[in-house]
């Protein structure tokens, strides 16, 4: 097995017997060497187990080949599909992704941006469940490459963030339009803080289903939880047990959906006889559960792939003006409903 070891290009010349200039631009593959000359240096480099220094070239060129993808949940699946979305993108410029994981955290994603101020990275695409005025000052102040996975507004015509986001009002409206369809009226959302900006947009979908089809919006039918297992089952026995009636749930996340088919389930109810389940994400979790969840596909790997298409187009100069792509949400039906 080979080595990587700290050789450098004078090693390699004393090896070949071809001078350290001609072993550096074969290395580099910048200016002329000739072919058979290049290919003898690549192998015995290879065989030394020579590994370019990418602190030097990044000093050199001001280019570190690297971004940073902020996620506030490492372990929600929602995110799994972005970051494949985001590595084959990158793949392809020869981009390399950082994962980084701020905990829900508004100053953890702060703490991160900075990070990003002293060049760790070329850019980065920023996801957060609230992109609050403390959030986005840090944004804009920081004036390198972003791209954010939410629709934010920003008065300056020359912002440095470019948005790329599913519709999260028409995603939990179309769920809860379903649920309708099938008969429901007393229809429980559980979703997140309505103080943060994912967790208002999708109760104002909610409200906007119950409204068009002449539905009383009841305050008492809304939990606000976490997007965790834990902490959705912990919250919707908390709902079930204060005695409010439903015979339906939106949860706005897969994880969410499967904490309350599991309640269901230890309290002998049946899904979706008892209580249906819409949610959001339509990840794997979907099908690897019984009946398999009625979800709505929030587009992830897309969201990914576009920020990152976005994202170097920024880095590699082609950026002219702020992007915002908005993608719709869709629908899918199965056994939970």
């Amino acid at each position: 097995m080979i080595m990587v070891r700290n050789v450098n290009m004078y090693e390699i010349a004393n090896k070949t017997g071809f001078s350290p200039s001609t072993v550096a631009r074969a290395l580099r593959g910048e200016g002329y060497v000739r072919k058979e000359t290049r290919d003898t240096i690549l192998n015995i480099a290879n065989e030394l187990g020579y590994a370019p220094n990418q602190a030097a070239r990044t000093l050199k060129n001001n280019i570190t080949q690297k971004i940073m993808f902020c996620v506030p949940d490492i372990m929600n699946p929602y995110y799994f599909q972005m970051i494949r979305g985001v590595s084959d993108v990158l793949e392809q410029h020869g981009y390399y992704t950082i994962i980084s994981y701020s905990e829900h955290n508004t100053d953890r994603e702060i703490k991160i941006i900075e990070a990003l101020n002293t060049r760790f990275v070329d850019g980065m695409i920023l996801g957060s469940f609230d992109f609050n005025a403390r959030l986005m000052e840090e944004v804009e102040k920081s004036h390198y490459p972003m791209v954010l996975t939410n629709l934010v507004k920003s008065s300056n015509q020359n912002c440095n963030f470019d948005c790329v986001y599913v519709d999260h009002v028409r995603a939990v409206y179309v769920a809860t339009e379903h649920l309708i369809q099938r008969g429901h009226k007393n229809i429980c959302l559980l979703g997140g803080s309505l103080t943060e900006q994912t967790g208002a947009e999708r109760a104002q979908g909610y409200k906007k289903a119950l409204s068009d089809y002449k539905i009383e919006y009841r305050d008492e039918l809304v939990i606000q939880s976490d997007f965790t297992r834990e902490g959705a089952h912990r919250d919707f026995s908390a709902f079930m047990k204060s005695g409010v009636s439903t015979t339906a749930v939106v949860a706005c996340s897969d994880l969410m959906g499967v904490s309350v088919m599991n309640y269901c389930r230890e309290h002998n109810m049946k899904t979706p006889d008892d209580v249906a389940v819409a949610t959001l994400d339509d990840t794997e979790y979907c099908q690897c559960i019984y009946p398999r969840l009625t979800s709505v596909g929030m587009m992830q790997y897309q969201i990914g792939a576009l920020s990152a298409e976005l994202l170097m187009k920024h880095i590699l100069g082609a950026r002219i003006e702020q992007q915002i792509v908005k993608l719709e949400p869709k629908l899918i039906v199965r056994e939970s409903t």
